[in-house]
C-alpha cells in the first residue's frame, strides 16, 4: 500500500444540536405578536397633535434599538443551545496504489463516423475520448497516465493522481499531432517503460485502436512478451465496424482534406479492423481482448475493465473542534444587560 496519498484540511462551523435552532423561529414569531398588540399608553391625551414634535424621532429610534437587542440576545442564546463549534476536518486517503496507462490509437483511421454520442454521429477518435472521461473520473484514487500514438507514439501524461489535469490534456488529442501511421508495437513498449513502479499492488494497460500495426520499430508480439514478463495486466479493445461507414476524403500528400469551414469531407466506404492481430496481441500477454462496435459496447467494455482493477481504500479521518457555546452565551448575555440598563436609564419609559 501507498503512502497517503491525500491530506486535506476542511474547516467548517457545525452544530452538536442542530435541531435546536428551530428554536430561532420564535424570534419573528415574537416580534410580530408584540408589534401588533403594542404597548398600552403611558399618557392619555384628548388629541396627540399638541405633543406630535415632542422627541418623535428619538423616542422611535430608541425603542426599536432596545427591540432588536432583546431579538438578537434571545437569539444567541438559542443558537448558544445548539452548541456551534467551529474546527477543522483532516481526511487522509491511503490509495491500494493501481497504476493504469490508457493508450490511444489517433491516426487518421480514427476519424471514421461509426460511432453515436446523443443521436449524433462521432468520430471513433470522440467516442473513445468520451468514454476515456468516464472512466477516469470514476476512480479517483488510481495513478493513471495518457499515451497517444499514429505513427509513433508521445506521452500525454505521465502517471498521475491529478485527473482534473489529466482529463485536460485527455481534451486536447487530437489527430494529425504526429506523422500517420499505427505504431501499436512502439506504443506499448513506451507505455510498458511508464509502468516500472514495482511497489503498485497492480498495473494494467488499456489499448484502444482501429487498425493494425504498420509503423515504428518494436513488434506488437515482443511488445506483448514484455508485458507479460513485467506482470502487466493488458486490455486491449478494438473499436470500429467491419464495414461500409463514413471516411474521410484524403488528398495527394495524404491528409484529410477539409471544406471552407475547415470540416473534414466523408464519404462512404468500406472499412476493416484486423480482430486476428490484436486478439494474438492480448493472448501473448496473457491479457483480454475486447470488440467496440458502438458507444454501448465501448462503454460496457470500460465498465468490466473498472470491475476487474478495482481499487481498495482507507480512509482516516481526525477532527479538531473548538466549542462556541460559552461565546455566544456570554454575546447574547452581554446584549440582553445591555437592553435592561439602556431601558432603565437613559431610554427609561414614563410610568
Amino acid at each position: 500500500m501507498r503512502l497517503p496519498e491525500a491530506f486535506s484540511p476542511d474547516w467548517g462551523l457545525s452544530f452538536a444540536r442542530p435541531w435546536l435552532l428551530l428554536l430561532l423561529l420564535a424570534v419573528p414569531l415574537l416580534a410580530y405578536l408584540r408589534g401588533q398588540r403594542g404597548t398600552a399608553a403611558a399618557l392619555i391625551f384628548s388629541s396627540t397633535r399638541t405633543i406630535s414634535n415632542l422627541g418623535q424621532t428619538s423616542a422611535a429610534r430608541a425603542g426599536k434599538i432596545l427591540r432588536n437587542l432583546l431579538y438578537l440576545s434571545l437569539a444567541l442564546l438559542m443558537v448558544a443551545l445548539a452548541r456551534p463549534q467551529l474546527g477543522k476536518s483532516l481526511t487522509q486517503v491511503e490509495a491500494s496504489g493501481i497504476d493504469i496507462m490508457v493508450v490511444l490509437d489517433v491516426s487518421t483511421s480514427m476519424l471514421t463516423k461509426d460511432f453515436t454520442i446523443g443521436g449524433t454521429s462521432a468520430t471513433r477518435i470522440d467516442a473513445i475520448r468520451e468514454v476515456t472521461r468516464k472512466f477516469i473520473e470514476g476512480r479517483p484514487n488510481d495513478r493513471i497516465g495518457l499515451i497517444a500514438f499514429a505513427g509513433r507514439p508521445y506521452v500525454v501524461s505521465p502517471m498521475t493522481l491529478d485527473h482534473d489535469w489529466l482529463l485536460t490534456n485527455l481534451d486536447r488529442v487530437r489527430i494529425g499531432l504526429v506523422e500517420d501511421g499505427t505504431a501499436i508495437g512502439s506504443a506499448l513498449a513506451s507505455a510498458a517503460n511508464r509502468l516500472q513502479d514495482k511497489k503498485a499492488k497492480s498495473r494494467a494497460l488499456v489499448l484502444l485502436t482501429d487498425g493494425e500495426n504498420n509503423a515504428g520499430k518494436v513488434p506488437p508480439n515482443t511488445a506483448a512478451e514484455a508485458l507479460k514478463a513485467l506482470g502487466i495486466h493488458l486490455y486491449a479493445v478494438g473499436a470500429g465496424i467491419n464495414g461500409i461507414a463514413p471516411f474521410p476524403v484524403f488528398n495527394r500528400n495524404g491528409k484529410p482534406m477539409t471544406d471552407v469551414l475547415g470540416n473534414v469531407l466523408y464519404q462512404n466506404a468500406e472499412v476493416h479492423f484486423n480482430e486476428a492481430g490484436l486478439k494474438e496481441v492480448a493472448q501473448i500477454a496473457g491479457g483480454q481482448f475486447f470488440r467496440a462496435t458502438d458507444m454501448s459496447s465501448l462503454q460496457q467494455i470500460y465498465g468490466d475493465i473498472d470491475k476487474l482493477e478495482k481499487s481498495t481504500v482507507s480512509i482516516k479521518k481526525y477532527q479538531q473542534y473548538r466549542d462556541l457555546f460559552p461565546a455566544c452565551i456570554m454575546a447574547g448575555a452581554g446584549l440582553l444587560i445591555a437592553e435592561m440598563i439602556l431601558a432603565q436609564t437613559i431610554w427609561k419609559k414614563l410610568p
